[in-house]
């Protein structure tokens, strides 16, 4: 057993370091379990998958063998509020209770930090003179005095959806980079250094696959210098990246690039060109493509699988592309004669060169084993091309270099804070050649050798990979079919804290009643509970039905009907969380898309979830169509190899939202009888968590009174 392996046991043991330090802690076997895989994977390299079914504490399991291996390590997750939580909780408690010489970095992506230059330049905009607006960016102004890291997230009261967050902050398109006048002073160039100073940075998925797709500095520089890599939340990497490794042309991106330009030229270059002409030329450009998709009233995804997308006339839609072409031309000729005077020229030129390079790719045929396809709205259109996985790059541009360090090179000594340093250790980061550290990484554990030759450590982990012993559903689109793969169950008792009811009698999904049924059958219940209840759908049409329908059909009972949409999601579920407080309103919440995961809400505040059907992909969706054809032409089955296991997935992160602690109770309601109708319903069910099944619409009332009735007993008790 090697020392790293001693030390981890010991620490989630009841009488270790955890135990005495953390309120709450209890040893777990999955836990545990999962720890002595990531410990090997740490020791001798190599790719862990890993599936740790809710509060097996996969946080811990993986964040104690990293942190105690003294290894520089890389942490991405799904979401920036999992980001915040790992940074500013789990890893600075581990740190503390485990009191390591460690530094953490928190590094986001380029538009989530303050710009300084972007700022100064803010108020000479149009947006600015809203309403509101000069208030809001001396607010902005006045908190730029006192931040430190410039991270959008520490400024209350502004979301993300308002007209200023654009003004205020840099893109990938727009940033200055070192000819930038507040260079120096950039809150993103100093996230950085701070992270390639770091033994452990905390990134997320969307950062790690934008920054491959472009090869920018910052994480494409960090990824070389770190030992271990951990992916969690890990169910979401496949569709992250592939979002970010295809190519797509927007015409918000063109209309942005115009209004900079114009801001820009006649701000520094009035007379100097016919600004107003060139941007009047490139947005008229830009409004003619979106019109070229017709009126939409709701977002529609269009095919591309010939010379345009369908129902869009092939030589109108070429020209249309090549008027965008000519005038990025016109665009690149104006900015050519002023490039000199600042450096916001130069970026403007590369912004409208980039563009244009898009546009010659849209007008060529596809890339082989990618699928073209086009997203518009009612206000603007995106041209789409995409790989239909991420298992190529998986395997070229991540594992290849892996693969290509001997095992027989691993080198299991101890961190230098466990045992006496030895002459090499003590003198490892001192390069002779130059009198100097040779790197900031090396510095941070002073002991640590300058050059580690052992094969890097993958690990992937969430609550959901998938159905199947080799979990396929992950492993196969990531290229990770040679992973060692762990599964580790629930520590909770199901059958004891959850049940589980299905409507027999509710119609079918398609039927347009079927959202009507959904909305009466939960109000009912929302009324026996006391509110207390999440609704999720699958579809932004459900949602808004199902909605309204509540919000009618619960008036005047003092329960708060709450819908996705209305109010910004921090709101939303800050309101939620209330609902459960003594002499507080309950609430319920109607909510799609992201709310199916990532919403954590322990406790009585949510003892009920309903969900409206099962969540299969849509059929119609080019990508979706894409996936299934190449399962056909490989001799497997799209629906039993493709549209189940996404469905999987799915309704196991939906339904994961109800139980989230040991002490808690609740009730599961699927509102679709195909789960006991047909054979792949068995297999989804077979995939939740064993909860108790309630048979009848009598038994499932009467759970939910027994619910209600303890907690009434429960905060009754705890007035008096």
């Amino acid at each position: 057993m090697s020392l790293l392996v001693q030390r981890v046991a010991e620490t989630l043991s009841s009488h270790g370091s955890l135990a005495q330090a953390v309120p709450g802690f209890q040893p777990r076997a999955g836990q545990t379990d999962m720890a002595m895989a990531v410990c090997q994977t740490l020791e001798q390299g190599g790719q862990l998958v890993v599936e740790a079914g809710t509060g097996v504490g996969k946080t811990y399991a993986y964040l104690v063998p990293v942190l105690l291996s003294g290894q520089r390590a890389l942490v991405s997750t799904a979401t920036k509020a999992l980001q915040d939580q790992l940074f500013s909780r789990d890893i600075p408690r581990l740190v503390e209770v485990l009191g390591l010489p460690i530094r953490v970095a928190l590094l986001k992506g380029r538009s989530n930090y303050l710009c300084l230059h972007r700022m100064e330049q803010a108020r000479h905009s149009a947006e600015a003179a809203q309403p509101g607006a000069q208030r809001a960016l001396a607010k902005i102004e006045t908190w730029s005095q006192a931040t430190r890291t410039g991270d959008m997230a520490e400024l209350s009261g502004l979301d993300e959806r308002s007209s200023l967050w654009p003004l205020v902050t840099s893109t990938r398109d727009n940033c200055l980079g070192s000819s930038c006048p507040r260079y120096r002073a950039c809150h993103v160039n100093l996230a950085r250094k701070e992270a390639m100073a770091s033994d452990v940075v905390v990134i997320n998925h969307h950062l790690f696959f934008a920054d491959m797709a472009v090869r920018e500095t910052g994480m494409a520089e960090l990824l070389p210098s770190v030992r271990v890599v951990i992916f969690d939340e890990a169910h979401q990497l496949n569709e992250v990246g592939v979002n970010f490794l295809g190519h797509q042309l927007g015409t918000a991106q063109l209309l942005d690039v115009t209004r900079d330009m114009l801001a820009t030229g006649l701000q520094l270059a009035r007379g100097l060109a016919d600004w107003q002409g060139v941007c009047a030329g490139l947005e008229r450009a830009a409004r003619e493509l979106r019109l070229m998709g017709g009126k939409r009233h709701s977002a529609t995804k269009l095919r591309w699988t010939e010379e345009a997308p369908e129902g869009i006339h092939a030589g109108a839609w070429a020209q249309s592309l090549q008027d965008v072409g000519a005038a990025c031309v016109q665009a690149l000729q104006a900015l050519d004669t002023v490039s000199e005077i600042a450096p916001d020229f130069m970026r403007l030129h590369d912004r409208v060169a980039e563009v244009a390079k898009r546009v010659d790719a849209f007008l060529n045929p596809c890339a082989p084993d990618a699928v073209r396809w086009v997203d518009i709205s009612a206000s603007q259109m995106r041209l789409m091309e995409a790989p239909l996985d991420i298992a190529e790059t998986v395997r070229e541009r991540l594992m290849k270099q892996s693969a290509a360090i001997a095992h027989d090179e691993v080198d299991q000594e101890p961190p230098p804070w466990q045992d006496e340093p030895s002459f090499e250790a003590s003198t490892a980061g001192f390069d002779e050649a130059h009198g100097a550290e040779a790197s900031p990484f090396d510095a941070a554990f002073p002991m640590r050798p300058v050059e580690d030759t052992r094969p890097r450590a993958w690990v992937f982990t969430s609550a959901t990979l998938g159905d199947d012993p080799r979990l396929r559903w992950f492993t196969e689109p990531c290229g990770l079919e040679s992973a060692t793969v762990l599964r580790v169950s629930s520590p909770f008792d199901y059958p004891a804290q959850a049940s589980l009811y299905v409507p027999r009698d509710i119609v079918r999904p398609n039927d347009p009643a079927h959202s009507a049924q959904v909305a009466a059958m939960a109000s009912d219940a929302v009324r026996r509970l006391g509110g207390r209840t999440l609704v999720l759908t699958t579809t932004l049409r459900a949602l808004r039905a199902i909605g309204d329908v509540m919000k009618q059909q619960l008036e005047g009972s003092g329960i708060e009907v709450l819908v996705q949409g209305e109010w910004p999601k921090r709101h939303l579920m800050e309101r939620f969380r209330e609902g459960a407080k003594v002499g507080e309103g309950g609430c319920v919440l109607v909510a799609s898309a992201t709310f199916w995961e990532g919403f954590d809400v322990p406790g009585d505040a949510l003892q009920l979830v309903i969900i409206d059907k099962l969540p299969f992909p849509p059929p119609n969706d080019p990508l979706v169509e894409a996936r299934s054809k190449r399962l056909e032409a490989q001799g497997r089955s799209p629906f039993n190899d493709y549209f189940v296991p996404e469905a999987v997935v799915a309704l196991k992160q939906g339904a994961g939202r109800l139980i989230r602690t040991e002490s808690d109770q609740g009730v599961l309601v699927l509102c679709d009888n195909r789960l006991v109708t047909t054979g792949y319903g068995r297999r989804l069910i077979a995939a939740l968590p064993p909860m108790h099944q309630l048979q009848t619409a009598e038994a499932l009332a009467q759970s939910l009174d027994a619910l209600s009735q303890d907690f009434i007993s429960r905060t009754s008790t705890t007035t008096f």
